[in-house]
């Protein structure tokens, strides 16, 4: 599913334009990636949550020459899926 078909699918579930289907969605996007800037978590229940991680520094190669060259340490948004949405993917684990 791209934007757009998410656009088209919230426009015609909410009897509202496209337009605005998709300034909504914008907005939820923007303030969504607001609070992981600023280092928070969203949890948007039971769905899942968005969480930002910290990578250690590390060594890594330059696959083209093998040259070793030093990762810098960073952080890196996640997504960590809610038990409900696990359940409707069939995501049983395995014992």
């Amino acid at each position: 599913m791209t934007k757009a078909d998410l656009v088209d699918r919230v426009a015609d579930g909410g009897e509202l334009s496209r337009r605005q289907a998709g300034h909504i969605i914008d907005l939820i996007l923007d303030h969504i990636s607001d609070a992981l800037k600023q280092g928070e978590r969203v949890a948007l229940t039971p769905f899942g949550s968005f969480v930002v991680r910290s990578r250690k520094a590390r060594e890594g190669r330059n696959p083209k020459t093998g040259e070793r060259i030093k990762i810098a340490a960073r952080n890196v948004p996640a997504f960590v899926a809610g038990k409900a949405l696990k359940d409707a993917v069939g995501g049983a684990r395995r014992k």
